[in-house]
């Protein structure tokens, strides 16, 4: 069933920059040339409607969850827009993280040693990625991981980080679920709000199940559950604004 789609506002934007003037002063500012191109590609305005935005869904897999001690090891990305998913421009890449994998992330990502050990570094795939981002608008689910892991990556590597706007599907479903279900009657009537997990946010919109912990089937089951959560919660003509960050 439908939802109320004039429930406003879902989140916070207030500090989020308007990131065609600040993608036009980090342009100014960088000085990696790959960089400079990524943000000299003409960025949507925050007033461009959700029908007209160009998507890119991203999602990694990584050594472990700190950005500061761990690597990226596979990066998936999958162009979308609201109506259409472009498979045939997606993307996948396997990352040589330098490092031995401890056993405990081979398990839940299923990326062995001798899978990464011939894949480039990611400075070798950079401008390919950067190519790929340019210009659209970063869907990840739970953005923390993606934009720390990214700039801290281009850190060590270019001594300079990267900024780019994302829309988040955790963060819109866990503003979702508050909506619906948080409260103190809800409390009382043994109602609390849903898990935001990838999984159990796609079964709520009667999204098949996927396999977890691959970079690029993870990256096409965001780019689905986004194109739901528009479809049930948002009007078309929504302002890219109103959700991105």
């Amino acid at each position: 069933m439908k939802q109320d789609k004039k429930m406003r506002p879902l989140l916070n934007t207030r500090n989020t920059p308007d990131w065609p003037t600040f993608f036009s002063t980090l342009g100014n500012n960088a000085k990696d040339t790959r960089l400079k191109h990524y943000y000299s590609t003409e960025m949507v305005s925050g007033d461009t409607p959700l029908k007209d935005v160009p998507f890119v869904a991203l999602d990694f897999e990584t050594t472990g969850l700190d950005s500061k001690t761990d690597e990226i090891i596979s990066i998936g990305l999958v162009p979308f827009d609201i109506h259409r998913i472009r498979c045939r421009e997606s993307a996948h890449w396997v990352v040589n993280p330098h490092r031995p994998l401890e056993e405990e992330s081979v398990v839940i990502h299923g990326i062995t040693d001798s899978d990464v050990s011939d894949a480039p570094d990611l400075l070798r795939i950079l401008e390919k990625v950067l190519d790929a981002l340019a210009g659209k608008i970063v869907v990840v689910h739970y953005q923390k991981i993606e934009r720390e892991f990214m700039n801290s990556a281009l850190k060590t590597r270019l001594n300079e980080g990267i900024h780019f706007p994302v829309v988040d599907t955790l963060a819109i479903e866990a503003a979702i679920q508050q909506h619906n279900f948080g409260g103190f009657l809800n409390r009382l009537q043994g109602k609390k709000p849903g898990s935001v997990r990838l999984g159990k946010a796609r079964r709520r919109y009667g999204l098949p199940a996927y396999q977890p912990h691959h970079a690029l089937t993870d990256a096409l089951a965001t780019a689905e559950l986004l194109q739901a959560q528009i479809a049930y919660h948002f009007d078309p003509d929504t302002p890219i604004s109103e959700i991105w960050q």
